[in-house]
């Protein structure tokens, strides 16, 4: 299995090298590392300095990271994507207003600015939208050229993925939402279809049934596997190598 969006590398994790082996015995294959802000550039890269061939990192800037100072951290975002480090995304970038709405046209700026940059890179976007799918859908459609995309963390209804369908053929990050109790995540899997869902962690957040409440890794992503498969009514395999060669497909990997 690919786990297409853990945080291993954040502080968390006291021993983040475990965490990656404990995930490569889980039986995952490859884990995608995508930044936050300028702070976990270094141990983010670090992580994966230390697992090359089972890591990948994408570079972005979270939008709960947008504030005063977003100018100056957006140019470090920047001259790190032209770096010569190999980075197979754009990514974590999007809108959040959950917390805050201060800087939500900033947050708008932000996302904008870095979905052309993935767009003329040929990269594909990893989108963080909470509470923010009219303004995210809004930049997307205003954008010069569509880039690929997933929608990290898809927790929403069959009306969003027409929605979000209307203005490109994007994939959807399935985590452990789909395994709470109350959870309408199950219903809308086969809106979606096994043809553009990815599975990720989230970790260290939004641990999966039997783990809910606890810190998060990417060694739990079999839950959320065996999930996916019950609602499509499919063996665990088939959706650990089609969510796998649909993570290959989007980021370009290698593996």
């Amino acid at each position: 299995m690919v786990d297409t969006h853990t945080h291993l590398y954040l502080s968390e994790f006291e021993n983040p090298d475990d965490a990656v082996t404990r995930a490569l015995e889980a039986g995952v294959g490859h884990m995608l590392f995508p930044n936050v802000d300028v702070g976990t550039i270094e141990p983010m890269k670090s992580l994966h300095a230390r697992f090359p061939r089972v890591t990948s990192m994408a570079m972005g800037l979270h939008p709960t990271e947008v504030n005063e100072n977003w100018r100056e951290a957006l140019d470090i975002v920047e001259r790190e994507l032209d770096s010569g480090t190999r980075y197979v995304a754009v990514g974590e970038v999007g809108m959040d207003l959950y917390w805050d709405k201060t800087f939500r046209a900033e947050q708008r700026e932000v996302f904008a600015r870095q979905v052309d940059w993935a767009a003329s890179r040929d990269l594909p976007v990893i989108i963080h939208c909470r509470d923010g799918l009219d303004d995210t859908l809004d930049v997307l459609a205003s954008a010069k050229q569509l880039p690929k995309a997933v929608f990290h963390s898809f927790g929403g209804t069959a009306e969003d993925v027409e929605r979000i369908r209307k203005i490109g053929d994007f994939y959807f990050g399935i985590n452990g939402i789909v395994t709470f109790k109350n959870s309408k995540l199950r219903d809308v899997l086969p809106v979606i279809g096994l043809d553009r869902i990815v599975l990720e962690t989230d970790a260290p957040y939004l641990a999966p049934v039997p783990h809910r409440g606890k810190r998060n890794e990417s060694a739990f992503i079999i839950h959320t596997a065996a999930h996916v498969a019950s609602a499509l009514q499919l063996p665990v395999d088939e959706v650990s190598d089609m969510t796998s060669n649909n993570a290959k497909a989007l980021f370009s990997l290698d593996i």
